[in-house]
């Protein structure tokens, strides 16, 4: 049995349901899990990729504010047209910080940098990396325009918002071809934006399905956290960060079973 694909919205991309989220790799400052971590050597995540390669993983979600996270996957990563790039704009992170510019300006440099950074000619996903104030940057900003500008230059395949308000998801939904949203047993307040994308036809990632990890006290709560954000029509892939291959395994397994 092997990993299940979706499509991603209209977009014409197939995601695997499960894919690897990448801040782990490149910043272990203010993140909000419940262990500190080191950030891997290069061989570890090599070792880290193949894995996800071969149980059928094809997603990789990263950002400019994952620290050196874009760098070390363009230095490592091998087969670029085998993967599925998902990474964003709005957030920078720096000096232990982080600060927000969703102007023109800085849209289009955050994209060509993340173009020269992960080594690549287009990037499958760029997601505007909200700060909570998702209406807001819909319509008070540059961003959107910039992106879709930028999209029909063939520089991005399909444009979205990791949203962080009800409003917002369904906003963002109107005018692009997908969104992140956060949806656990605990945390279903966005459930309302994966059922209307489901009737536009348009994708969803699902970011925190297992909290960050504050909630998994053993491999069986993992697993279910898992398959209950997979069971929900309209969701295209559930995003799971991690750097420890036992778990990635346990949540493809999650997937399949």
């Amino acid at each position: 049995m092997s990993l299940q694909h979706r499509a991603l919205g209209q977009t014409g991309i197939q995601v695997s349901c499960v894919g690897l989220g990448t801040v782990k790799i490149g910043r272990n400052q203010e993140v909000k899990y419940p262990e500190d971590f080191s950030l891997p050597q290069d061989g570890e995540v090599q070792a880290l990729l193949a894995q996800a390669k071969d149980l059928g993983i094809n997603l990789l979600d990263t950002a400019p504010a994952y620290g050196s996270s874009e760098q070390r996957l363009g230095r490592l990563l091998s087969e670029r047209d085998s993967w599925v790039l998902c990474t964003k704009v709005g957030e920078e992170f720096t000096v232990g910080k982080s600060h927000y510019d969703f102007s023109a300006e800085h849209t289009q440099y955050s994209v060509e940098r993340s173009l020269r950074d992960l080594n690549t000619d287009y990037l499958d996903i760029v997601l505007v990396h909200s700060d909570g104030r998702d209406s807001q940057i819909i319509e008070s900003t540059d961003c959107l325009e910039t992106l879709g500008k930028l999209k029909d230059r063939g520089l991005i395949k399909a444009i979205g918002m990791s949203t962080k308000t009800v409003e917002g998801g369904i906003k963002a939904l109107d005018l692009l071809d997908l969104v992140m949203v956060t949806y656990n047993p605990s945390t279903r307040e966005e459930e309302a934006v994966i059922d209307y994308a489901y009737q536009q036809n348009k994708g969803v990632l699902i970011k925190k399905a297992l909290n960050s990890g504050h909630d998994c006290v053993d491999e069986k709560s993992a697993a279910d956290k898992m398959k209950f954000a997979l069971a929900r029509d309209g969701v295209s892939s559930v995003i799971v960060g991690t750097i420890n291959p036992q778990h990635l395994a346990e949540n493809v397994k999650a997937a399949l079973s």
